[in-house]
This record gives C-alpha cells, structure tokens and sequence, in this order.
C-alpha cells in the first residue's frame, strides 16, 4: 500500500442524513510558530481537518496577530485560545458551529510554566428545527513536564470534559500529554477515554520527533459513544514533503476521523438519537 492511499483510506468530512458526522481532528504542538510557518500551514491544509487542538500556540507580543495567521495560511478561523489559555488553541473550519468556547487556566506551581485548556462547543451540520444534529465537546491541552503535576492535571482534564459533556455527551480531549502511553497520567487519561491510536490505528504512531520518531506523546482521546474510525501520524499528505514536516515544528500531528453521533439538547427541542 502507498503511503497516498493510506492517507486515502481516512475517511472524509461528511454530515449524515441522520445528523450524525464525521469530523476531522488535527492536534499538532507548534511550537509557538518558531520554525517554518509555511511548511506548518501546508501540513494542516493537507490533513484537511474540521477542527485543530493546537498546543504551544503563541503567548506573548502581537500573539493574537500570529495566532490569526496560522489560521488564515491554514484556511481556518480561531474558536479559542492561544494566550488566554497559556498555550493551547482551537481553530475550525467553517464547517464547525462555535456554540460556546471557554478558555481555563490551571493552578500554578511555583517554577513550573502555567498551564491551560481550550475548550469550545462545535455543531455540524445545519441546525433542524425539532431535529438533531452532530455536537461534540473539544479541549486542547499541554500538560506539565513534570510527572506529579501532570497527573493531577488529567485528572483536572477528565473533570472538565464532564462538565462539558452534561450539555454535549460527545466529547474529545487532544494534545501534547508530554508522557508515554504507559505513564501514569496516560493511563488515567485512557481509564475513562478511548486512545485514538489504541482503539483504531492509521497511518504512523511516534509523534516525536520529526527527524527521529521513536515516542508517542500526542494523543486524541475521546468519549466512549464517539466512534473513531482512524487515527495517528499522517503519511503521504498532498503537496507535503519530508522536508515540510521536519521544518514545521518539532512534532508530528495527530490526525483522526470521528464519527459523532447526532444530538440534540432538550431545551432545542429534540433528543438524542442515540436512545
């Protein structure tokens, strides 16, 4: 099999008759845009994705500006983030809904960098009256570098999503955990999450980094009732070189194709099809 036709065999963005659909979602550690921005945007235009958790998002002078560039290079809008979540950001196509978004700041420990989540509520497809449609919960997230902080953020993370999913049962958390999958906090992050990687792998695994893959440290993790059809490390993106991914940060993105199933809050006057 080419490494083309196994970019092929994920599937596309599409909204079913149903309201269900099938949303693409890139996360991908950019290193706050030190290297070829260029290059970066041609590896996210090529993954095509509905959403982007981004992580290490620029933070300081003129961020928005920057931050508003690597949407428009890409083809896509900013939901949230970047600054005002110390690091992690959401960008979208026009594709996705923006319901509500909400950026978090975590608890600082003294000498550690801050840290943050992005969160946001994305509809697909057009909104039926009486009718369903697809809603999925989203968070972006970098956690610490060191280990005890880590874990008491995956478990802040889990606490958000719940929170997140009492309006939206359908939710993904996607991002640079900074641990191995057999680490502590990744464990506690998979005990309740499906590992994308884990539960339907596609194209490449090790995330880090460009020039020597040997660790997966990126992950999409999702809510039990979103089904993943594929997930991992592009290969053979249209119009990408080698070169491109070495150049454009110094992880590789993860890339996954949900299934979310349709839904509709009680107070729209529908309900979940999903029984």
């Amino acid at each position: 099999m080419t490494p083309a036709s196994v970019l092929a065999d994920l599937p596309g963005s599409r909204t079913e008759p149903d309201g269900s659909a099938v949303v693409r979602l890139l996360s991908y550690n950019v290193r706050s845009l030190r290297d070829d921005v260029g290059a970066l945007a041609r590896v996210i235009r090529a993954c095509a994705p509905d959403v982007v958790c981004v992580q290490e998002a620029p933070r300081f002078f003129r961020w928005r500006k920057h931050a508003a560039r690597l949407a428009r290079e890409s083809g896509l809008v900013h939901v949230t983030g970047g600054a005002t979540a110390a690091g992690p950001m959401i960008l979208a196509s026009l594709r996705a809904h923006v319901e509500d978004a909400e950026d978090l700041l975590l608890p600082l420990t003294p000498g550690l960098h801050r840290r943050g989540f992005a969160t946001a509520r994305l509809r697909f497809g057009p909104e039926r009256p009486g009718g369903p449609c697809a809603r999925l919960g989203v968070l972006s997230t970098h956690l610490s570098l060191q280990k005890d902080e880590r874990y008491a953020q995956a478990g802040m993370l889990l606490e958000r999503l719940t929170e997140m999913r009492r309006r939206t049962p359908y939710a993904v958390a996607a991002g640079d955990l900074n641990e191995r999958p057999r680490g502590r906090a990744f464990r506690r992050l998979t005990d309740a999450l499906q590992d994308g990687w884990a539960t339907n792998p596609w194209g490449g695994e090790h995330t880090s980094t460009p020039s020597d893959p040997h660790q997966r440290i990126d992950a999409v993790l999702a809510s039990p009732e979103v089904e993943v059809l594929g997930c991992g490390v592009p290969k053979g993106l249209p119009g990408v070189t080698e070169r491109d991914l070495r150049a454009a940060t110094d992880h590789l993105p993860v890339l996954a194709a949900l299934r979310v199933p349709a839904f509709a809050p009680l107070g729209d006057g529908g309900r979940s099809t999903d029984g």
